[in-house]
């Protein structure tokens, strides 16, 4: 008899159950959010989405001079939002592409004092602050807050290598004689390299500058660091 009245309040736990969850369970599935759920939809929104940029850490320390031979450093750029690049004048390869990409963004922010870019030479023997007027000059440049940078050569492969971990070397059996990155990097006014989250939640650290998402990327995160 016991057993009986067990086997009963069993059964009537049961039915409540698939009464109350099943139901739920089952939309679930229809809506496709079977993995959804409170926790895990605090963790996916928690990195991405929200307009939240990283602290990647400090801008390295540079001091390099300009296309008017004009002394230039990391202290110049101080209360600006800026983009930084390396790149070489007679790169034939992803230069112009990167070039072309660093306009658009200066187009969409012209006339803001508090925005800049800065574009460094891999290849100073060549690129000299003469060299590099000529070639600001072509691509039609109209920011003042845009400067093209040479200096020592071993210099600014340790500021790339070490410093922005951002590949740059000579190399002989490339065309151009020299490889670096297509990235850009990004940074606030504080002097903080800054970056969005990627759809897994980690730091994308740069931003491409040979793709058009990259590009559209970048903008709106400088448009988020420019109201900080």
């Amino acid at each position: 008899m016991l057993k009986n009245k067990s086997y009963i309040w069993i059964s009537f736990v049961i039915l409540i159950f698939g009464i109350l969850v099943v139901p739920e369970i089952v939309d679930r599935i229809e809506n496709n959010e079977i993995v959804k759920g409170d926790r895990l939809d605090k963790v996916s929104n928690s990195s991405k989405d929200d307009g939240k940029l990283d602290k990647i850490g400090p801008v390295p320390k540079f001091e390099l001079v300009n296309q008017d031979n004009v002394k230039i450093s990391n202290e110049t750029y101080k209360g600006k939002v800026y983009v930084l690049e390396f790149f070489f004048t007679t790169c034939p390869s992803i230069c112009p592409k990167m070039n072309q990409s660093m306009l658009g963004i200066e187009k969409k922010f012209f006339g803001n004092p508090n925005f800049g870019i800065v574009s460094i030479s891999i290849d100073p023997e060549h690129d000299t602050p003469a060299v590099l007027k000529t070639h600001r000059e072509l691509l039609g440049v109209k920011s003042s807050n845009w400067n093209f940078l040479t200096g020592d050569k071993a210099y600014i492969f340790d500021l790339s290598n070490k410093g922005f971990n951002l590949y740059a070397g000579q190399n002989s059996k490339v065309k151009g004689g020299f490889e670096h990155s297509g990235l850009f990097a990004l940074i606030d006014k504080k002097g903080n390299i800054r970056c969005r989250y990627d759809e897994f939640g980690n730091p994308i650290l740069y931003y491409d500058g040979l793709d058009k998402k990259g590009v559209r990327d970048i903008q709106q995160d400088i448009a988020i660091l420019l109201k900080e």
